[in-house]
């Protein structure tokens, strides 16, 4: 089974194609992992490689309460205790850095300010986990952002550069660039919502600028080999509109980054969230603009995962909730037993119910 083949992931030795997806689970109180944390990406350690949940860059990168972030003493430390338990099992891991743009609260910015995006407008009917007129956490709905100037927008790649090196301190694989789900990067790709009239906005090489640029200087700051980005093209959440040229921005992406010899490009298929299916020629279109290796997350089962590495569309299969609920999940893949349900009243926040009492099969 190609499935459950090794992989040299540009020098990291996989011992399968198997990924664990990035999922936020809104576990961190104070924004710090604990060893709650640590216990339950160990208990996942057997994955060819853990891509952990969105972990915010700054304050204002964060969007929803009680996620991790990687810009504090006191994160990198708890962080410290995560790659440490994961390495002890001799798994791989990679962190994942985020920041929201304008998919928050002014509850959760620092000063109560507004969140910053590469326009000033609203994204409607779309929520985030801030501080309710009550005082208590719940959904709100996000707060219109501000228009960041050119000298922000290098200031937001240097806050990537920072986190980079955190996550390296941290003793992480390498990165992950959140570039999906309509969060700040697809706030500047995205053709329907930027429009912008400078070097940041307009064409297709002036929406990609701040990814490539924050992409570039990462790759200064810890090596590019360490570095994956994650996108979700033709996505819709967070309110992100179809626009003109969409086919030919991602592809443009594709080639762009084809050059800078990046660990990974990892594409999210939307279809179980908005309906937004990568159908097999886009995925070929990618695939031939995009030399180097591919990962495709989008509800795979181990049939479709396998069907797509043989036919030579992808290298790497990433699986979200199987991993929730089967943190042995490789091995069940290879004994080919049942898969345990997850329980979807226990994905966000909460106790470690649902979280790191799911029990190894014993069959």
């Amino acid at each position: 089974m190609k499935l459950l083949a090794p992989y040299n992931l540009a020098g990291l030795s996989l011992n399968s194609r198997v990924v664990m997806a990035p999922m936020t689970r809104s576990r961190a109180k104070d924004t710090v992992p604990d060893r709650s944390t640590a216990q339950y990406y160990r208990q996942r350690a057997g994955a060819g490689l853990i891509i952990t949940e969105g972990s915010q860059i700054s304050q204002e990168a964060q969007g929803y309460l009680f996620t991790p972030g990687i810009f504090s003493p006191e994160q990198i430390e708890g962080w410290k205790q995560v790659t440490e338990e994961v390495h002890k099992d001799n798994g791989k891991i990679f962190i994942q850095l985020w920041h929201v743009g304008r998919i928050s609260h002014h509850s959760i910015q620092p000063e109560g300010k507004a969140p910053v995006s590469s326009v000033d407008t609203l994204a409607e009917n779309t929520t985030c986990y801030g501080v309710a007129p009550n005082g208590q956490p719940g959904q709100v709905q996000v707060t219109r952002p501000r228009a960041v100037s050119p000298a922000e927008v290098s200031r937001l790649s240097q806050d990537f550069v920072s986190a980079a090196r955190n996550a390296i301190s941290a003793g992480f694989d390498g990165v992950e660039i959140h570039g999906a789900n309509g969060y700040i990067f697809e706030q500047f790709i995205n053709g329907g919502l930027n429009t912008r009239t400078d070097h940041y906005g307009g064409s297709i090489e002036n929406r990609l600028r701040f990814l490539l640029e924050t992409v570039d200087l990462m790759a200064e700051a810890i090596g590019s080999q360490r570095i994956g980005l994650r996108i979700a093209p033709f996505g819709r959440l967070s309110a992100m509109p179809p626009f003109a040229d969409e086919k030919e921005t991602w592809l443009a992406v594709a080639r762009a980054l084809s050059s800078r010899k990046l660990a990974y490009v990892h594409l999210s298929d939307q279809d179980s969230l908005c309906g937004n299916l990568l159908n097999r020629e886009f995925l070929r279109e990618f695939r031939d603009a995009y030399q180097g290796t591919l990962i495709f997350a989008g509800s795979l089962t181990k049939e479709v995962a396998e069907a797509m590495l043989s036919e030579g569309l992808i290298d790497l299969a990433a699986f979200g909730r199987p991993f929730i609920s089967n943190p042995d999940l490789v091995e069940r893949f290879a004994k080919g037993v049942p898969l345990a349900p997850f329980d979807r009243a226990t994905f966000y926040g909460g106790d470690d119910r649902g979280y790191i009492d799911y029990p190894l099969y014993h069959g």
